[in-house]
């Protein structure tokens, strides 16, 4: 069961990085070619306006509750914690409940931590790939280019900015093959996401709590490695 908390977690984890890509975002979305539909254009006139509201905090600490359906368990795995995203830095992602254990990621990589403090060491080489396109979509994400969002997907978006939608749909067969697709919710933050594997596997985070941070505390700059 480990294997498979750990496996989902960092799914999740890596669907985050794309799912918020567009809430530090400074430049605009891709305009739509001279062949697209006025519901195309809308939804990506949506998606530069949601993002221009959510870039405007520095950062972001929230609560979040996941709730993993996987096909091999009988019932949900729930878990909680906290989750702090900081433009300059990176994120830490911090699981409080069933067990404990702490990822921080910033343009160096991904390390864990494990409840007693130590970093656990990271022996696969298939895991350190996973670290190092986690770091990717982290630079891309802090230097808001929204590109490669449009590249790997097909985005719907509905609503206002102050009340908003948006799915994403793999358009590359290769994320296909793995993820069905991204569903989030949200408003001056983001409240809700939902992802759905290929095998029909689904984890839901629900955020609550969202406040904008501004300075790093000195157990938040520890994690980052800040001397």
């Amino acid at each position: 069961m480990g294997t498979l908390i750990c496996r989902a977690t960092l799914v999740g984890m890596m669907a985050i990085q794309v799912a918020c890509l567009p809430a530090y975002a400074a430049k605009s979305a891709p305009s739509a070619s001279s062949g697209s539909n006025a519901s195309n254009d809308a939804d990506a006139a949506l998606v530069s306006q949601i993002a221009a509201r959510l870039a405007q905090a520095k950062g972001v600490r929230a609560r979040f509750t996941q709730t993993q359906t996987l096909a091999a368990l009988k019932t949900p795995l729930v878990s909680t914690g906290s989750l702090l995203f900081f433009r300059d830095r990176g994120v830490i992602w911090q699981i409080d409940t069933p067990y404990k254990k702490t990822w921080v990621m910033s343009d160096a990589g991904m390390i864990a931590i494990d409840a007693t403090g130590q970093r656990v060491a990271n022996n696969s080489a298939q895991s350190a790939r996973g670290a190092a396109e986690i770091a990717k979509m982290m630079r891309a994400m802090l230097g808001g280019d929204l590109s490669g969002l449009y590249t790997q997907f097909d985005v719907q978006a509905r609503g206002t900015p102050a009340r908003w939608q948006m799915r994403l749909v793999p358009r590359q067969p290769q994320i296909a093959q793995a993820l069905r697709g991204i569903e989030m919710d949200g408003g001056e933050f983001l409240q809700g996401l939902r992802i759905t594997l290929a095998n029909g596997d689904v984890t839901q985070y629900a955020f609550s709590g969202s406040a904008p941070v501004s300075e790093l505390a000195p157990a938040d700059q520890k994690l980052f490695g800040t001397p």
